[in-house]
This record gives C-alpha cells, structure tokens and sequence, in this order.
C-alpha cells in the first residue's frame, strides 16, 4: 500500500462488504459506526470508487475489530477448509455460555454497587433483553430504562457485562484450532456493540471469523427461524454442513429443525463439553 490509497482495488468493494456482512453490519450501521457518508461506502462496495483513501479502510477495520491486511485479504466465503465425519464444513459458536461465562456476576456487582436485590436487578433487565438484543434499542437507551426502572440516576450495562464475563480459555483454544481446519462464525444474541468491544478486548478468540450474526444488527433473535435462515444463508453451506454449539437447548432445536447439526454446551463442565466438541470436530480421513 503506497501513496495514501490501497493498492490492487479491483476486488476490494467485495471484500469490504463481505466482510461487513461477515460482521452482521448493514452498510448503515457500518456508516455510523465508521463515521462514513452512506454514499460513501456504497460507493465504495460496488467498485465505483477504485481507489478509497486508506484512512478510510482503516477506520472501516477498527469498526470491524480486524487489522488491515486481515479485511482487505479477507477470506474467500465459500472456500472449505476440511470435512468431519458427519459432513460438517461450517460451525457457528454461541458466544454468552460458550466461549465467555455467561454474565450473571454482573447482577450481583450492580446489587453490590447499589443495595439494590440481584433478583430485582435481573427482573428489570430481562424485561429490557430482547429490544436490545434485536437492536430495537439502543446502549444509551437501554441504560435509561434499566437506570429508571431500578431508581438509580444512571447505569452503564455495557461496562458491568465486560467486567463480569470471563472467557472460559478451553473452548478459545479449540476456536483457534477449529479456524485452521473449518469455516466458523458466532451466532449470538446480544447488543449492539458488544461483539466488536469484545474482540477488542480479547474476550472472544483472536481469529477472522467467516460469519458473525450479531442479533442486534441482523433484527432477529435466536429462537426465530428467522435467524437461522439468515445464518444459513450467509454460511453459503446446505443445512446438513453447519453445526451449531450453543448452551441453550431452546435455541438447538429451529437449528436441528432447519437439517443443522447441534451440540448442547455445558458451561458447568467446560472441560468435558469442549472434548466433546474436539472429537465432533475431528476431520474425515482425505
């Protein structure tokens, strides 16, 4: 890359917006958080601009969480790595309860912090979960509510759940060595935001993700079909190559539904379940 712009941009709007998409980004999203013009990026993705300044990509990779040889040399989606002996080539990982310990320390640290009863901390942010999850509410908002419901002047949700969730290290380690052998992404419901701080801040294993279905940015939340459907999709597998590993059984069974395969994770007992993963990820014999 040389003279402030990047080199060799004949493919490089499809990579950028493959690589959004992986990201589960819509090119609005991506233009606010990158504090890019919509016609811009537009732009930019279908090969109208040939040649976008490299301050641009830039702010595109931190909005991503990747580096900049890494979104500009993204992946091909498509291409298949490795086969296990029951056909998977594509595996999705539940994020909360799979690869981080789920976050209900955080209740406990805001009861901590205010006298307030965990149980009545937890009510009020269920009632909130799902609107956040599916992006239908904002950070800022929700912290609002949550605040108002709990008779506090302020709350920050989002700095309680990084504090609370822990990466459960065994599972991280299989992520890395399942990259180097399968296609992968994260399937997960969530807030806006929250994937891209964890990767940040190396809460989330280290690799390029092929996929990341984000809830609050595709709309949808795991039970809907609907989220599978955009899943599948987006995997570009048939349903009997994508395996999915999430801690909750309600959300395997529209997976199993669809022709996926679906492995039930137990954070309880990390150790045996990321065995039991290992050895469901083992290749077919070439």
């Amino acid at each position: 890359m040389s003279g402030g712009t990047v080199a060799n941009e004949k493919s490089l709007g499809k990579q950028l917006q493959q690589a959004r998409q992986r990201a589960g980004l819509t090119q609005q999203a991506m233009c606010q958080k990158a504090g890019l013009s919509y016609s811009t990026l537009a732009k930019i993705e279908r090969g109208a601009i040939k040649s976008p300044s490299i301050f641009t990509i830039q702010q595109i990779a931190e909005v991503l969480a990747v580096s900049l040889d890494e979104l500009v040399g993204a992946r091909a989606p498509g291409a298949i790595k490795k086969r296990t002996k029951s056909g998977v080539t594509f595996v999705y990982f539940d994020i909360n309860g799979c690869l981080v310990r789920f976050y209900h320390r955080a209740f406990a640290s805001i009861a901590k912090d205010t006298g307030l009863s965990p149980d009545a901390i937890e009510t009020a942010f269920w009632h909130y979960n799902d609107a956040i999850c599916t992006g239908a509410m904002s950070i800022a908002d929700f912290n609002q509510a949550f605040a108002k419901d709990l008779g506090l002047p302020k709350i920050d949700w989002q700095s309680y759940y990084l504090a609370a969730v822990d990466p459960i290290s065994e599972m991280h380690e299989l992520v890395k060595w399942a990259a180097q052998n399968y296609r992968i992404g994260l399937m997960s419901n969530i807030g806006t935001g929250f994937v891209q701080d964890m990767k940040a801040t190396g809460l989330l294993p280290d690799v390029p993700y092929d996929v990341i279905i984000d809830s609050s940015q595709v709309g949808v939340i795991k039970p809907d079909p609907k989220i599978y459907q955009i899943a599948q999709e987006r995997a570009g597998v048939p349903p009997e190559e994508i395996l999915l590993i999430d801690d909750t059984r309600g959300n395997l069974m529209p997976a199993q539904r669809a022709g996926w395969h679906v492995m039930w994770f137990n954070d309880y007992d990390s150790i045996e379940s990321t065995e039991r993963v290992r050895s469901a990820l083992e290749p077919r014999e070439q």
